[in-house]
């Protein structure tokens, strides 16, 4: 294992490095199981782009699977381990990964997607069966010494939802990418994370997001990380007066369920020890981030941007009380460009569509696919997330509406379109429209309005979540379904959703 495991080893001995409600490792535990992976990974033939697939719940496992793999110069592909098997398997096949590792709660639907995609190297921790690598096994077949530290490291493959129904792959941006040429170079650079000069770090989001990522990559810096599983608010505050957490990243909707908690019960933890609370996903109402700050202190900072290119906008706490609302002014590389619907610069203060331009002309990018990449850019370096807002006279970025169709529910991007291409395959059902409504947990809902084939016999709307559920992940499919006359699509075909969201609210205020 590259120095810092060894290091802490002998200096810490009984130092818990990593830990999840199952089991506890030390650091001389984690070189070992870090440099057993690692040199696995390296043995196996992945192919030219070295990719390897993580289909896990959140656990100590999913985090070396991670590292051991980066370690071992493969690019790892973290999977949703909400996905049904298809969805799966389209994203192994289309990563083109050679392996895939798997937790007890994936390892049936990781078994079938992998024999869809042809891949035949399946590692399983907690299951066992037919095409299962016993997660033990697999280790004790491989070498404990350190492995090599000249080997390429390689960026994360990311899969995003799709506009058109399918996720798109893009590579963790140069902003989340340590880089170097060398591994050690690499972990020289991950050593100096913003997270590294402070102490335990939390896991609450799933380890599929780039955020909770940073907890498995933040050991290089000698930090311990504490993974949970789904989030539960008083287990977060629990682990947070236990373990003495220092900093942790979560989204707006953790905050929500926080904040619900009893006051009694919010009193009994001790949250004194937290240093830097980053929170990403969604834009943070203003009445809970004041309640957090009042709380927890001025330890946050927000983290406004996209997987496809990083954060583009921070703000620190102290910034916001100044700012109440705003999600920061641009990070080097990018800078805001506010523009009418003529393309035209507006002025300081006005709303318009938010555009933001990379320094380095690269903008938002899909390996392999020169059309999206193409149509995600309007120039070479300047591209937007979908967003309506504005900037006020120090710069700082608002967020009023969403030009997209994206719908952002407990800090998770869906798109409609994936189902309502379910949907309307549904033999009742002639036409369809997902659109998000604000929800006061999860910030925004997905519900679907439906135009019946027979408007004498409405189909039943539970049948059609049932529908939607038995061929897409859960939290993509609408929670509310109803019956609608007409979608208003105008003589192009075309919806205007954001008039029929607005409409819906209207009615249901």
């Amino acid at each position: 294992m590259p120095r810092f495991a060894r290091v802490l080893a002998d200096a810490a001995p009984e130092q818990i490095a990593l830990r999840d409600p199952r089991r506890n490792l030390r650091w001389a535990e984690v070189d070992d199981v870090l440099n057993r992976v690692a040199n696995a990974v390296l043995n196996t033939e992945l192919g030219p782009d070295r990719r390897v697939a993580v289909f896990a719940d959140n656990s100590v496992e999913t985090a070396l699977a991670h590292l051991g793999a980066l370690l071992g110069g493969a690019s790892t592909v973290p999977v949703n381990f909400h996905l049904t098997v298809d969805e799966a398997a389209y994203i192994l096949a289309d990563s083109g990964a050679a392996m895939v590792f798997v937790g007890p709660e994936t390892a049936e639907r990781g078994i079938e997607a992998a024999r869809q995609a042809g891949i035949q190297a399946v590692v399983a921790w907690g299951a066992a069966g037919p095409g299962l690598a016993a997660w033990d096994q697999w280790l004790a077949g491989s070498p404990a010494e350190a492995p090599p530290d000249d080997v390429r490291p390689r960026p994360n493959l990311l899969y995003t939802s799709g506009t058109t129904g399918r996720p798109k792959a893009t590579e963790l941006p140069p902003t989340m990418f340590a880089g170097g040429s060398t591994m050690a170079e690499h972990l020289d650079v991950l050593a100096q994370s913003p997270f590294a000069v402070f102490g335990t770090h939390l896991v609450v989001g799933p380890m599929y997001h780039t955020g909770p990522l940073t907890g498995a990559r933040l050991l290089v810096a000698g930090v311990p990380s504490v993974i949970l599983g789904r989030f539960d608010a008083e287990a977060t505050l629990r682990a947070i007066q236990e373990h003495r957490v220092e900093t942790a990243v979560m989204v707006p909707t953790h905050f929500i369920r926080l904040l619900a908690l009893p006051e009694a019960t919010r009193r009994r933890y001790d949250v004194s020890s937290l240093r830097l609370v980053a929170h990403t996903g969604s834009a943070c109402p203003v009445d809970v981030k004041r309640a957090m700050i009042e709380w927890w202190g001025p330890v946050f900072t927000e983290a406004y941007g996209a997987t496809e290119v990083g954060t583009t906008c921070s703000i620190s706490s102290d910034e916001w009380l100044a700012h109440p609302g705003s999600v920061g002014r641009p990070v080097p590389p990018f800078s805001v460009v506010v523009l009418d619907d003529n393309g035209n610069d507006v002025s300081t203060g006005a709303e318009g569509r938010l555009f933001f331009r990379d320094a380095t002309g690269r903008g938002i990018e899909y390996p392999n696919d020169p059309e999206k990449t193409a149509g995600a850019n309007v120039e070479p370096g300047l591209f937007t997330l979908g967003e309506i807002g504005y900037v006020d006279v120090d710069g700082y970025v608002f967020i009023t509406d969403r030009a997209s169709d994206m719908v952002v529910s407990g800090g998770v991007n869906i798109y409609p379109a994936e189902a309502e291409q379910v949907l309307v395959q549904h033999p009742d059902v002639v036409d369809v429209a997902c659109i998000g409504v604000p929800h006061a947990e999860m910030g925004e809902e997905l519900i679907a309005l439906v135009v019946p084939r027979d408007s004498h016999s409405a189909p039943q709307l539970d049948e059609l979540v049932a529908f939607c559920r038995q061929r897409l992940s859960h939290y993509k499919c609408p929670r509310t379904v109803e019956v609608v006359d007409t979608l208003g699509r105008t003589a192009m075909g075309k919806i205007n959703k954001r008039e029929l969201s607005a409409s819906h609210s209207a009615k249901t205020n």
